[in-house]
């Protein structure tokens, strides 16, 4: 009899043990976007979830958390219960630019658990249709002539598209006014329209209106040249501005402490879907590039950006406190 009992006891404590420690996730999970709904990160974020979710095998729900130059989504993410069914999009500005620009944050960059690589949108020097400057050598040649009289736009202070005129003035020793708009959209149509003479843009909100001939580039500040869509365009290095790079860039992370299971199954899985060739035509189609990378690997890229752009920010006295 006691054998029997012993016997039904140990079944059921391994039956218990098993619902307890049943396979991760076993609910819907909430992804956190920075971001208004319908920008391009939203955009990424969705296109990205609808394929993951197929390998993690439970639904993410994006959730739209913007404001604070990406902070009050940081928060939100920081501040979740890790057990792994909150993660959220961080990019340059959550995770390279913030810790530079502001005094205080509500979140530590260092303290998030990374996840993986997402997206990277390709920045442009681009001048308006009728603009006079045929090449980047032009465009340098006249700021250095009349330094303050060239005015560049951008998506708003801090942002990746004023970030990278800071870099550039530095690299090539010029003054150029920067004027900061309320978001990509309105900076690119006063380039459009003339009333500035340059700007930064990303590839994502840029695009059609390259195509359009409403804008022309002058170079892509990416390695290499980007082949689908500018084939004709130098880099910065060939345009003769050394090694010049910028991005913005995106991955996902977590709270502290995820278990390992979970940094295993969303880095794998985000790899695997990153890695499908409809998903990477359909972003490449949006004039920005999938950015697969390992948890590991997106850790240490971010760690890097965060001390490169470091020294652009201070360089510039830049902040936004």
């Amino acid at each position: 009899m006691f054998k029997a009992i012993s016997k039904v006891f140990i079944v059921g404590a391994m039956g218990v043990a098993g619902v307890a420690h049943a396979a991760w996730p076993e609910q819907p999970i909430r992804w956190v976007v920075p971001y208004p709904a319908g920008g391009g990160t939203d955009v990424i974020a969705r296109t990205v979830a609808m394929n993951l979710e197929k390998h993690l095998g439970k639904q993410l729900v994006i959730e739209n958390r913007p404001g604070g130059g990406t902070s009050i989504g940081a928060t939100a993410v920081a501040n979740a219960d890790p057990s792994g069914y909150v993660i959220g999009t961080a990019d340059s500005g959550t995770l390279a630019f913030n810790p530079s620009l502001y005094k205080q944050l509500t979140y530590d960059p260092g303290k998030f658990t990374y996840l993986g690589g997402l997206a990277r949108f390709p920045l442009v020097l681009a001048v308006p249709a009728d603009s006079p400057y045929q090449k980047l050598d032009d465009l340098i040649e006249a700021a250095r002539k009349e330094p303050g009289k060239l005015s560049a736009s951008s998506a708003g202070a801090g942002s990746p598209h004023h970030l990278a005129l800071e870099r550039f003035k530095q690299q090539t020793n010029t003054d150029i006014l920067h004027v900061p708009y309320r978001g990509a959209a309105p900076a690119l149509q006063d380039l459009i329209g003339g009333r500035v003479d340059l700007m930064f843009a990303d590839l994502g909100s840029g695009l059609p209106n390259i195509k359009a001939g409403k804008v022309r580039v002058l170079a892509v500040a990416v390695p290499e040249r980007l082949a689908a869509v500018l084939p004709d365009v130098p880099t910065m290095g060939e345009a003769g501005v050394g090694d010049f790079v910028a991005y913005a860039w995106q991955g996902l992370v977590g709270p502290a402490g995820l278990p390992k299971e979970v940094v295993d199954k969303v880095s794998a899985d985000l790899l695997l879907t990153l890695e499908d060739p409809e998903l990477v035509e359909k972003i490449n189609g949006m004039g920005i590039e999938t950015m697969p990378m390992t948890a590991e690997q997106f850790k240490a890229y971010s760690d890097k950006e965060r001390e490169d752009w470091a020294k652009v920010i201070q360089a510039g006295n830049i902040t936004l406190d």
